[in-house]
């Protein structure tokens, strides 16, 4: 069976900080809390806001879980630098 992953597009990340906006200013106690948040992020329905939050919300569980790790990024040498002057 298809994951809520694969069942929808991909949200820019642009939207997806709109939509991360949105729930900290639409906490679960906001009447029509999903509503708000589709209209806040613009383009988007009531029931994809909500799919987006399930994502979310099992991406976050995976996490603290331990089945995702953590990334692991380059630092280039310029940032390098600046964590060397020890500021």
């Amino acid at each position: 069976m298809a994951s809520n992953k694969d069942t929808y597009p991909k949200w820019t990340s642009k939207k997806n900080k709109e939509f991360e906006n949105a729930l900290a200013i639409y906490d679960k106690e906001t009447p029509d809390r999903w509503y708000k948040i589709a209209m806040f992020v613009g383009g988007t329905t009531e029931v994809e806001v909500k799919t987006q939050y399930q994502i979310l919300v099992e991406d976050i569980t995976n996490i603290e879980s331990g089945k995702i790790p953590f990334p692991s990024y380059n630092i280039t040498s310029a940032e390098q630098r600046l964590r060397d002057l020890k500021l």
